[in-house]
């Protein structure tokens, strides 16, 4: 497909929904079965399938690490020869099957956190709305997987498919846009991919394609948290397919997918570039920040904030529900976290578990200690904050430090959950009924920060394409704390601007609040027609 002319087909399309309102876009809508056959029939490739779509061929002698044996002349040899190389083989095999096994099964992991999610979401929102909230928290399933399925997973890592922990997929070719400015090139978004066509048809991409879908939708469901109880569902369904086909991928290409932010080491010398294990900033404050955007663009809840400046506290109506969802979230965080190795035959994945495991711990108590250091009641909610901030922090560094610093990450984003989301709630008036961008936001941004700091070079021998391990300012490579800045700040703004922007457009063809008497009433039968409880 002619991508100018793809792209100058979406600014059109944008430009006249914005200038035309509801009824183009109602128009454009109908339109869309048409243009969704036009587009597979030209992104399919109708050649042969060249890749390994059964993974009968999928590892061998050289994911050992060294070439197959040559023959000789001498027959008996030969045989030797021959016996070496179907071991070698066999081994190779099994070991690219391990990984993939493991990467499915942490991938499944993940997978259930979107039901913890939206236990959280739930549990901390008013009981009037309770079918609405949990189905956002299930729509953004289905419609982020569609998003990163038709492009949102070309974008990101169609510049890198071939995993070599998964085989490597030696016949699916990637390619990677490149800007050349300043003497180097800056990788800018993927172009291989695209609908999962047949180019890309091997168990590896398409295992890498499920862990990483997972991942996304980890992103996308963070604003339902921070936007719920006001936000309608026509203008939700939009966002869900914006964010997954376009703002997370482009970020996280920049990031995981060979991108410029993590050749910042091979270009300036920047240490190992920007490093993010598992999604500190490219899941969670994407996730984080996009909340905080569309919370200030939809304002605060109705009878959140008085004429006279007070803020009123609108409880949640489920603690137990909240704290399940939280310990499910946390169970989830173990395929997250260890299974960003993409290789259940990387020992690191034992420390991986106990750092994430002890960050949310940390994270958990230092919250407590706060509480009662105040003089205040150990509030449910906030101890459960306490454990995702912790969990979310560790999320960047937890391959690259001991257990003791990741007890200090976890338990400093314990304390920063408490005081960001104190500040958003009573300095900013920004109704974040969850916090949001205090857990996702706030400590995405500290745990990429913290890798900087406490990575102890252990871990990460040329990542990145850079020799040596990862090493943060307290042991010597101070390039990395600077990476791992520029990194936050980058998110922070193309992510901040991007998603404002979008709100505000979307906001002209399917307004982003809903009617306040239907806000007033409770959300379930005016957006969903159904009771989430019936009494």
């Amino acid at each position: 497909m002619n991508k100018k002319r793809c792209n100058f087909f979406g600014f059109y399309l944008l430009g006249n929904a914005y200038l035309g309102g509801k009824a183009w876009v109602s128009s454009c809508l109908k339109q869309i079965p048409k243009i969704s056959v036009i587009c597979l029939l030209t992104l399919l490739s109708v050649s042969a399938m060249a890749q390994d779509a059964t993974g009968a061929h999928t590892g061998n002698i050289k994911n050992l690490g060294i070439d197959t044996v040559a023959t000789t002349s001498d027959t008996t040899l030969n045989k030797v020869i021959s016996a070496v190389n179907t071991i070698g083989n066999a081994d190779g095999h099994n070991m690219i099957a391990t990984n993939i096994m493991w990467t499915l099964i942490a991938g499944f992991l993940v997978m259930f956190m979107q039901a913890g999610f939206a236990m959280v979401e739930t549990g901390f929102t008013q009981k009037k709305n309770v079918a609405h909230t949990m189905a956002m928290n299930f729509l953004v399933y289905g419609l982020g997987m569609f998003g990163f399925w038709v492009c949102g997973f070309a974008f990101m890592f169609g510049g890198g498919l071939n995993a070599s922990t998964l085989g490597g997929a030696p016949d699916v070719i990637p390619h990677e846009y490149i800007v050349h400015m300043f003497g180097h090139d800056f990788g800018i978004i993927g172009s291989v991919g695209f609908f999962l066509n047949s180019k890309v048809y091997d168990v590896g991409v398409f295992t890498l394609f499920l862990f990483q879908m997972v991942f996304m939708d980890t992103t996308a469901t963070i604003p339902t948290g921070s936007m719920a109880e006001r936000w309608s569902m026509k203008s939700f369904i939009i966002y869900g397919l914006f964010i997954s086909m376009f703002v997370y991928p482009i970020f996280g290409n920049w990031v995981w997918g060979g991108g410029w932010l993590s050749q910042l080491g091979i270009n300036f010398k920047l240490g190992h570039g920007d490093v993010d294990f598992a999604g500190s900033s490219v899941v969670h404050m994407v996730g984080g920040v996009a909340a905080l955007a569309g919370a200030i663009c939809i304002g605060p809840r109705i009878g959140k904030y008085g004429k006279d400046g007070t803020v009123n506290t609108i409880p949640g109506h489920n603690i137990p529900m909240a704290i399940i969802g939280t310990f499910i979230l946390a169970f989830g965080w173990f395929g997250f976290n260890p299974g960003s190795t993409l290789a259940g035959q990387d020992f690191r994945i034992g420390i991986v578990a106990v750092n994430t495991m002890m960050a949310g711990t940390a994270g958990t108590l230092a919250a407590l200690l706060y509480m009662y250091a105040k003089g205040q009641k150990p509030d449910p909610g906030m101890l459960c904050n306490g454990m995702l901030a912790g969990l979310v922090a560790i999320t960047a560094p937890c391959a690259f430090v001991n257990s003791i610093s990741a007890v200090i990450i976890g338990a400093i984003a314990g304390l920063l959950v408490i005081f960001a989301y104190n500040f958003v709630d009573r300095k900013l008036k920004i109704d974040d009924p969850v916090g949001a961008f205090a857990v996702h936001g706030v400590n995405g941004a500290w745990g990429v920060i913290s890798l900087g700091l406490f990575a102890d070079g252990s871990y990460g021998d040329g990542w990145n394409g850079v020799s040596g391990t990862v090493k943060g300012l307290f042991y010597g490579d101070a390039g990395q704390l600077w990476a791992q800045l520029i990194g936050v700040i980058v998110c922070f703004v193309f992510v901040f601007v991007v998603m404002y922007a979008w709100f505000k457009l979307s906001n002209k063809i399917f307004p982003l609040r809903v009617k306040a008497e239907d806000e007033i009433a409770g959300l379930d039968i005016p957006e969903m027609g159904v009771h989430g409880y019936v009494d």
